[in-house]
């Protein structure tokens, strides 16, 4: 499974490591993902997603249902 946030579609990031004479190496900047369990109150029942901690602040304003709809994704199959 890819490192991507399945509320927000965050991803990798590429970038360099600079050193302090400047020399450069290309890094990747991964996608702080946690696995959260989430109360979906119109189902009824848990869903556990693979999210970023940035969606998980997030969600406390929005709400589970509202960003959902954002993503375009359909939570019966979680």
């Amino acid at each position: 499974m890819s490192r991507v946030c399945q509320l927000t579609g965050k991803k990798a990031n590429n970038a360099y490591a600079v050193s302090h004479s400047h020399r450069r190496n290309k890094k990747l900047q991964e996608v702080n993902l946690q696995t959260k369990r989430i109360w979906w109150e119109e189902g009824k029942r848990w869903v556990k997603l693979r999210i970023s901690t940035k969606a998980i602040k997030t969600l406390e304003k929005k709400g589970l249902a509202a960003m959902a709809k954002e993503a375009g994704i359909n939570l019966n199959k979680f």
